[in-house]
């Protein structure tokens, strides 16, 4: 495993790799990351690993502050994978080059979190737009858990890149909760709570599934349970179909989107 802090030491390296997969993370790596890596070293003759908290992607600076980091443990289970290349940036390295373009969401595709927080999707394409430019990997391997940025980031890449961006299956625990950085930090308390909320919103897609026509009306009432039993703070619960994210699930496959507060902690999955 080589690790690289320099990007003049990062092209020498990969310049000549023509299968690279590229597994962009922030870090504090969980058993989904490690299915990511995995997914990649399968498909891909070389794997890099980018661990690099992006300011840009937060629109609140106690949220970025507090965001869990732990980069001992994190070379451990990247060492243990045998990844074939780690890139630790800093801030200053990433964002050296000023005369890129700004990336701005179109009206339609502030929905969901792009609704609810401001500038995060932008920060996100901007960060891996500035990677890919110096990677060119052959694919990009993402998690499930947040569709909405595999959905954007996948047209926005394949849209300027040859690179192709691979959705790899939520990874959850026996409880089903979605795996998340986030979730250290919760206490015990809550995540059992996290556990019990996950499975109400397996329960109301099921219940959707067995009748569309009156989601909306199915929505209103678990969400009223939610808040009542769990004292939680909703940003939203919505049902959008897969290929466009359009609230039109008729005939259609589809997700049930959720993003809410536990304490003060912003969890987000899709059913």
């Amino acid at each position: 495993m080589k690790f690289i802090k320099e990007i003049n030491n990062l092209i020498k390296l990969i310049n000549n790799e023509k299968k690279l997969g590229f597994v962009p993370t922030m870090g504090s790596l969980h058993a989904g990351h490690e299915h990511l890596i995995k997914t990649s070293k399968n498909n891909c003759q070389k794997t890099l690993v980018t661990i690099f908290v992006n300011p840009t992607q937060f629109n609140n600076k106690k949220d970025y502050k507090t965001y869990p980091r732990n980069l001992n443990r994190d070379l451990k289970i990247l060492k243990k994978l045998n990844v074939d290349y780690v890139y630790l940036p800093t801030v200053k390295q990433v964002f050296h080059d000023k005369k890129l373009p700004k990336i701005r969401l179109k009206q339609s595709e502030k929905i969901l979190c792009a609704k609810f927080r401001k500038g995060h999707f932008e920060g996100v394409l901007d960060v891996l737009n500035r990677f890919i430019k110096i990677i060119l990997p052959k694919i990009i391997f993402m998690g499930e858990k947040d569709y909405q940025q595999f959905f954007l980031v996948k047209n926005f890449i394949e849209k300027n890149y040859k690179t192709k961006v691979h959705v790899c299956k939520t990874a959850r625990d026996r409880n089903m909760i979605a795996l998340s950085s986030r979730n250290n930090l919760l206490n015990k308390a809550n995540l059992k709570k996290l556990g019990l909320i996950t499975n109400k919103l397996f329960y109301l897609k099921k219940l959707i599934l067995r009748d569309k026509l009156n989601s909306k009306k199915k929505i209103n009432k678990m969400k009223k349970t939610l808040v009542k039993q769990f004292n939680i703070k909703i940003d939203y619960i919505e049902c959008r179909n897969i290929d466009n994210l359009k609230t039109n699930i008729h005939n259609k496959s589809f997700k049930l989107f959720v993003a809410y507060y536990l304490d003060e902690v912003r969890l987000i999955d899709n059913f």
